[in-house]
């Protein structure tokens, strides 16, 4: 990446007299306080891990979320598990609060069977609140966790989140959330799950957000391609209908640029909330936990969409700071479902019983290298995988193909490694891996489909434009 634009510099700049200190990450506490602490949930909608300054990314401007990840503990590697419907979001927000995976859901609401988690079992809110907290939730309408909202203390909406065009992703929720804290009495410690619907789109970032970056300088991922080699089994969805085939590199760098400007001005709002921390004397008090529902391609392997398995669009960022937890990072494997038991843990709260999420706290505390030493993910019928450490396998059932990637060489997976026959014992292996994950969360979808569909494909010409 080449020298940042003088305009990027002077956001910065900006950015650090508006913020300053008032954004770094609480200090760790080596003695457990006198109350159990405060804890804000930050959490965005479809934000790949790789976009958060101080964790790698060179072009995107986050100067409030790098002081928290450089005060704090950052997982390299946290997924969302999968989804089987298309908006990723609804089941990874259910797993998220619920701490199961999505196989596990029974309830229904109107046709969506078996995509919300029933507030009847475990979740977070009941579990902090019998942990003695104040819970508040607010963030998007559409395609959530609505059964376990309603047990928050508080919890409330942004109606039509995805028609707002005022330029300011994350203002209303944080606006609203300001108000809460400055109100509210303080005999209970509070828990503010702040459920953000941005940078999903429509990305209609403020001129402010999007003047520090050049368009021309924006970079491509390393894995662009103008177009998926085959059918990966979910090609025409509306996030893939958001730009025509093939897409081009301009095209890519459009999206990209209003993606970072819609993280830019997240990263602001984030800012604002935690300097109300401070200026009321909670910030000491407080963990503050920032991730993601799930990633997004934004022209990763000629996709647009989270509706996949590779990296870009499973893997979210996940970071925690506060009372408790040291600085750090961590290369375990995780789950957003991770969150629940490791937040009762660091606490000191009961971790329920009956969660496939496993607390993360041995990992904050040096304990553990990891919690598991494989992980699993899924996308309805069309994609399965599993990795390790090092080797990632996707299996696409309905096609009958399998890739292989060596992610410590090849961590974008551009170089897929499943013909060679030197790795066929390694397929084997992660193959009966897959299984018995699968075995283990009742997922019943067959390896091998009973018909094979065609993996070519090509763009029907009635969906060569971009959706509007």
């Amino acid at each position: 990446m080449g020298a940042a634009p003088r305009t990027r510099r002077e956001f910065l700049r900006t950015a650090a007299v508006t913020a300053g200190a008032t954004a770094a990450a609480p200090a760790a506490l080596t003695k457990p306080a006198k109350r159990r602490p405060n804890i804000l949930f930050f959490f965005t909608d479809d934000q790949r891990a790789d976009t958060i300054h101080a964790l790698g990314n060179d072009t995107i401007i986050t100067p409030n979320l790098d002081r928290l990840a450089r005060g704090g503990f950052a997982f390299d590697n946290t997924y969302c598990l999968g989804a089987n419907c298309g908006a990723v979001c609804l089941p990874s927000r259910n797993m998220l609060l619920s701490g199961r995976a999505y196989f596990r859901f029974t309830g229904s609401v109107g046709r969506r069977k078996r995509m919300y988690a029933s507030p009847d079992k475990p979740n977070l809110a009941d579990a902090l609140k019998a942990a003695g907290y104040e819970t508040y939730h607010h963030g998007k309408s559409g395609n959530t966790a609505r059964l376990i909202h309603k047990r928050f203390d508080h919890t409330k909406y942004v109606e039509h989140h995805n028609k707002l065009k005022n330029g300011e992703p994350g203002k209303v929720v944080v606006d609203d959330a300001i108000a809460f804290l400055k109100s509210r009495k303080r005999h209970r410690p509070f828990f503010l799950y702040l459920a953000i619907s941005e940078p999903h789109d429509l990305r209609i970032p403020a001129k402010k957000y999007l003047d520090p970056y050049r368009r021309e300088d924006v970079p491509l991922p390393p894995n662009y391609m103008p177009r998926h080699p085959f059918d990966n089994g979910e090609m025409v969805i509306r996030d893939e209908k958001l730009e025509a085939w093939p897409r081009t590199k301009a095209a890519v760098r459009r999206h990209l640029h209003e993606y970072y400007g819609m993280i830019t001005g997240l990263d602001h709002h984030f800012g604002r909330l935690v300097r109300t921390l401070r200026e009321l004397g909670q910030y000491d008090e407080t963990i503050i936990i920032f991730s993601s529902d799930n990633g997004l391609a934004v022209g990763s392997h000629g996709l647009m969409g989270k509706q996949s398995v590779y990296e870009h669009s499973a893997k979210v960022p996940l970071v925690l700071a506060g009372p408790g937890v040291p600085k750090g990072r961590s290369a375990a494997l995780a789950y957003l479902m991770d969150i629940f038991p490791t937040v009762c843990e660091l606490i000191g709260a009961p971790v329920p019983e009956g969660l496939d999420g496993r607390s993360l706290a041995p990992v904050i505390r040096g304990e553990a290298p990891g919690v598991r030493e494989t992980l699993f993910s899924s996308y309805r019928a069309s994609q399965r995988s599993v990795r390790n450490a090092r080797w990632k396998l996707i299996r696409y059932p309905l096609i009958h193909r399998t890739q292989l990637f060596d992610l410590q060489a090849d961590p974008h997976e551009t170089r897929d490694l499943s013909g060679r026959p030197e790795h066929a014992e390694r397929i084997a292996g992660l193959t009966a891996e897959l299984r018995r994950w699968q075995k283990d969360l009742g997922d019943t979808q067959p390896l091998t489909a009973p018909k094979r569909l065609p993996a070519e494909w090509s763009p029907p010409e009635a969906r060569q434009k971009p959706r509007k």
